[in-house]
């Protein structure tokens, strides 16, 4: 079994370093770690550092840090444009999300989402999404943590796309299939995902500048699963799976 990451704010140097607050209280207290054990430290931007618990008390663990390291960004960077879903399939979906390896979710509040995020309850919604995003990265001993940008209209999106490399607009009426879409070597590729109700005519005329839209097959899948879905295509794709 591998060994199981905690998020630290920067990375410790190699030696004696004591884990504590609420991911030293889950290695001790919950996962129960103990004297000999190892285990992962990760800064959640690429560093990860490997270390041995020396003590266990209540909420903290005493580590020995035996060596640490910077993983480069991943390239190409793969983005996630996630139309909001009704219900807690919005969280289910970055939960997926980010467990397959997704470096960004864009919530879109596109025409047809019933779910609406507006005010308080809009943030709240959101940070839901980020602590997902923050435990599946742990979940998937990811050394980059998955970013949940803010909510976006389409007008903002628009332009936000603007800085991709290739953007990959799903749709069921669409005749080329992802497989088959030549896949750009380096930047940010994009997959931008609609509601249940699908991308409406005028969203699509927005999006038509990143060029034709892509199908994944014959049938037609819930917003929360269509996502992961096609980021496991690319992920194949990419040779990374």
């Amino acid at each position: 079994m591998s060994d199981p990451v905690f998020l630290v704010d920067a990375l410790p140097a190699v030696g004696a370093y004591v884990l504590d607050g609420p991911e030293g209280h889950h290695a001790a207290d919950v996962q129960r770690l103990q004297s000999g054990e190892t285990l992962l430290l990760a800064d959640g931007a690429g560093g990860v550092a490997s270390a041995r618990v020396d003590r266990a008390e209540r909420g903290l663990l005493h580590l020995e840090v035996l060596d640490n390291r910077t993983l480069p960004d991943p390239d190409p960077k793969l983005t996630v444009v996630q139309a909001l879903p009704k219900g807690d399939r919005g969280e289910r979906a970055v939960q997926m999300l980010t467990e397959i390896g997704v470096d960004e979710v864009i919530p879109w509040a596109a025409s047809r989402s019933i779910v609406q995020w507006k005010g308080p309850r809009g943030d709240k919604a959101r940070a839901k999404w980020e602590a997902t995003a923050r435990e599946a990265s742990k979940q998937a001993r990811r050394a980059h943590l998955a970013h949940v940008a803010e909510l976006h209209t389409t007008k903002q999106l628009v332009q936000r796309l603007r800085s991709a490399a290739q953007v990959l607009v799903l749709h069921e009426e669409a005749t080329l299939p992802l497989s088959k879409v030549e896949l750009a070597a380096t930047g940010e590729i994009a997959l931008v995902i609609g509601p249940e109700g699908s991308i409406s005519p005028d969203e699509l005329a927005a999006l038509a500048e990143f060029g034709e839209p892509v199908r994944l097959g014959d049938t037609v899948l819930r917003t929360s699963t269509a996502g992961p879905a096609a980021l496991a295509v690319l992920q194949a794709r990419l040779g990374r799976w």
